[in-house]
């Protein structure tokens, strides 16, 4: 049931999309991964003009809503991040603390429950399986290719459902 005088929705990753979070990648690349460093340094990840200007784009249409794999742990800085930036108020969906599954799945989830009451106009992502799972399931796509791709963070991504 879709509220029918509702504004639609524009849903945006953070890390790779919005955040440039190459700064935070080296704590990924130890053994074992430090995520909790990882996590903590978010608050200094530098805007990526490409994504912030698309967010503010879209809320003149659209209602901005965040959609990240980041833990529930992060949620004050994440959203103190996001008022810093000047980017679009909007709801932050996070990812359970002890939730590991792909971001794929937890996205593709959230998508869904999303969708049953309000219209989805975009996902803007730089996760190219949430990409395809959300393409696959029917959804509009803008892949966020404007950040420099990590193989460590798209391994994690994939394996950990850290992020």
């Amino acid at each position: 049931m879709t509220q029918k005088n509702s504004r639609p929705l524009a849903v945006f990753d953070l890390d790779g999309t919005l955040a440039d979070s190459g700064h935070r990648q080296r704590f990924l690349e130890r053994t074992p991964r430090d995520w909790d460093a990882f996590f903590a340094a978010a608050p200094q990840d530098p805007p990526l003009a490409e994504g912030v200007a698309l967010a503010t784009e879209s809320a003149r249409e659209c209602d901005v809503v965040y959609l990240t794999g980041r833990p529930e742990r992060c949620r004050r800085d994440t959203v103190a991040w996001l008022a810093a930036q000047g980017l679009p108020e909007g709801p932050v969906w996070m990812r359970r603390d002890d939730d590991r599954r792909p971001a794929r799945r937890t996205k593709s989830e959230t998508l869904r429950r999303l969708a049953r009451d309000r219209e989805i106009r975009v996902l803007v992502d730089d996760d190219e399986l949430v990409c395809d799972e959300a393409e696959r399931a029917g959804f509009t796509v803008v892949r966020a290719r404007w950040a420099t791709a990590s193989a460590t963070l798209k391994d994690a991504q994939g394996r950990e459902g850290r992020t």
